[in-house]
């Protein structure tokens, strides 16, 4: 038996099998935040997490990890965008494993999101499909969080990236200064900038990963990142995440014009829109869940796909994130040999458990 089935029939397999399934993906998402938030108060508890995780002590891993984006990281995995929207509790992921945290997606202005049920299981492919619509309390929100973990010694040291999209009710050719605001806010508080274009379920957002409305709201988040980085005394790092959809060309095209404009590399990928054949879900079940982006392992071939693409096409320096699929230690490290620089993961967080990222580091560091 293997390890990760091991963990399957472990405690969390039983809580998840016999209570989490059983209740809406959303509302199982907001109890597994609050759960958390509440044992991570309590004084102890979030060192004790460390030595049960086997995540290095934060305060001695300065010469540890890998350096990318201007930052030392305890793990290669880190956690992607859209398990912590608000930024409520980085330093708790990081507690758990992560190396990073991406928190986001955050927009302009605070937004509710699309209508309920929004979030669905395919328990059988351990994938999900969501269409939340960027729900979140907005920027100014997520800019006092970030302010108030970052005046902390352990936030101070905490690699925490800022996914940033598009309001929902701002026009496509006002998209540029949307983003600019946000990074406005949130530049001095990240560890890097992530440009969201690439979600399905903003009407009309991943139109803007065309080169022409791309261009402008790239030049305007380095504009901004660069601005706060001579203030700060460090740089900024901005990349851009794509969706795996995008036809191989417009994978290129979206490559060269990072190189372009300046941008430090790019996140492949968000998710999908595609139903593949190989999902074991009914497909009548599938159809009646309706739209929404496919996360899961089966995205691992495309999102192997595109970081191969990409490295061939940027060369050596750009940083490339692979996100999409990962599931185990040999997931990771099949990416990082692909030359991905960091890897992240969300789905298989759901269906792991809170183990899951302390068991793929302590496996990359053997």
């Amino acid at each position: 038996m293997t390890t990760d089935t091991a963990a399957r029939r472990g405690p969390y397999d039983v809580l998840f099998r016999h209570v989490l399934r059983r209740l809406d993906p959303e509302r199982a998402h907001v109890l597994t935040l609050r759960t958390l938030a509440t044992a991570h108060s309590v004084p102890g508890v979030p060192r004790l997490l460390r030595l049960l995780t086997g995540t290095p002590d934060p305060t001695r891993t300065q010469g540890a990890g890998p350096l990318v984006l201007g930052a030392r990281h305890s793990s290669p995995l880190g956690l992607a965008a859209g398990l912590d929207k608000d930024g409520e509790l980085p330093l708790a992921f990081l507690d758990l494993g992560f190396g990073h945290v991406e928190v986001g997606t955050v927009t302009a202005k605070a937004q509710p999101g699309n209508p309920r049920p929004r979030s669905f299981r395919l328990v059988g492919d351990r994938s999900l499909i969501n269409r939340m619509g960027f729900n979140n309390h907005g920027a100014q929100a997520l800019a006092h969080r970030l302010a108030a973990a970052r005046r902390t010694e352990r936030g101070q040291r905490a690699v925490i990236g800022v996914n940033i999209g598009k309001s929902k009710t701002t026009a496509l050719e006002d998209a540029a200064e949307d983003y600019r605001f946000s990074a406005q806010l949130l530049a001095r508080y990240a560890s890097y900038l992530a440009i969201n274009v690439s979600s399905p379920n903003t009407p009309g957002l991943r139109d803007l990963q065309g080169v022409e409305m791309l261009r402008p709201i790239l030049k305007a988040v380095v504009d901004e990142a660069r601005q706060a980085g001579r203030k700060l005394g460090r740089e900024v790092p901005v990349l851009v995440k794509i969706a795996p959809d995008l036809h191989d060309d417009d994978v290129r095209a979206a490559a060269h014009l990072a190189a372009e404009v300046g941008l430090a590399g790019v996140i492949a990928a968000n998710t999908t829109i595609g139903r593949p054949e190989e999902l074991r879900t009914d497909r009548a079940e599938v159809e009646r869940l309706g739209a929404g982006g496919l996360s899961g392992p089966l995205l691992a071939e495309r999102s192997l796909e595109m970081l191969r693409l990409l490295r061939d096409e940027l060369g050596a320096e750009p940083v490339i994130i692979s996100c999409g699929g990962v599931t185990t230690a040999k997931d990771v490290r099949e990416r990082l040999d692909a030359g991905a620089d960091l890897v992240q993961g969300y789905t298989a967080f759901i269906y792991e458990g809170p183990g899951w990222p302390g068991r793929i580091a302590r496996a990359l560091r053997r």
